[in-house]
């Protein structure tokens, strides 16, 4: 049982807020020995689709990780913390390289680190699909 569970689809306000505000954020993925690799990233948080997204570059790490877990997807979480705030979401995570999801998932990331992402014809996006969340906004 999570400790202050959210609905990953309709998270409650205070919690919503703090994914909008500009956070560092970390990525934890399992290498193929089952370790956990946790990395810095930029997250966004799309509850309306029940999506957390990732923008990296296709020969990462971590983008290795989720490929390697096959189509049934990785299971990963992405965290942020500041003070005593505090949220995670959980789902399986996927790499999309279609033009238009990774044009999205940069349009979302611009919107949140208020910067656009340098081009990169490399990058990818990891799509999380969001099975639970928790936190405290």
């Amino acid at each position: 049982m999570s400790a202050y569970p959210q609905d990953p689809g309709a998270p409650d306000a205070p919690y919503l807020a703090f994914w909008r505000e500009r956070h560092l954020c970390t990525l934890t993925t399992l290498r193929p020995d089952g370790s956990p690799h946790v990395v810095p990233v930029g997250v966004t948080y799309d509850p309306e689709a029940r999506l957390a997204r990732v923008i990296t570059n296709k020969a990462s790490a971590k983008a290795g990780f989720v490929r390697a877990a096959g189509t049934e997807g990785a299971r990963v979480a992405v965290c942020q913390v500041e003070g005593r705030r505090w949220a995670t979401l959980e789902g399986r995570a996927f790499v999309r390289t279609e033009p238009e999801r990774v044009a999205e998932a940069e349009r979302r990331y611009a919107e949140r680190y208020g910067r656009t992402p340098a081009p990169n014809p490399a990058r990818v996006v990891i799509e999380i699909e969001l099975t639970r969340a928790m936190g405290r906004g």
